[in-house]
């Protein structure tokens, strides 16, 4: 009779997906939820800010307290349209993302249930695409709202 072991497997994907959940300790820097109105610089305040080629909209780089850089993306006038991250350390999704952010879990839930791993998750909504992934030290993912990208912007200047 073989033996399962299936505890390592479970212990992975349930780290996972709390780290998607519940990672609010290793945020530095406050921001703004996707769809919502960026917050305005603060003295002292370490971001980069650069504005797309061709366009209006603006990209606000910084990084947080785990050492990943996170990028919002907004309109001229303020709009937060998307976020994309890289690092280290899985940033707080839940702030980050907002309301949509329990779409992602939804998703990484049921994923990691029909496979046993999760080293990647997607939600691809008609309002919202999220796409988060990785391994251990090393993760990187995007949000963006569809229908709020400006004119001249595409998902691939979504770096």
């Amino acid at each position: 009779m073989a033996v399962i072991n299936t505890q390592s497997s479970t212990v992975v994907g349930v780290s996972i997906v709390f780290a998607l959940c519940a990672n609010t300790f290793v945020t530095a820097e406050a921001h703004a939820e996707l769809g919502g109105t960026s917050a305005a610089l603060a003295a002292g305040d370490t971001a980069t800010v650069r504005t797309l080629p061709g366009s209006a909209a603006k990209v606000r780089s910084t990084v947080d307290a785990g050492g990943t850089t996170i990028n919002e993306y907004t309109t001229g006038s303020g709009v937060i349209f998307a976020y994309t991250w890289q690092g280290p350390t899985m940033p707080d999704l839940g702030q980050l993302l907002g309301p949509y952010a329990q779409r992602l879990r939804t998703e990484a839930a049921a994923q990691f249930n029909a496979t046993g791993s999760l080293h990647a998750s997607r939600v691809d909504d008609p309002d919202v695409i999220i796409e988060s992934g990785g391994q251990m030290r090393s993760y990187v993912g995007r949000a963006w709202l569809p229908q709020a990208l400006p004119a001249g912007i595409t998902q691939a200047d979504l770096r």
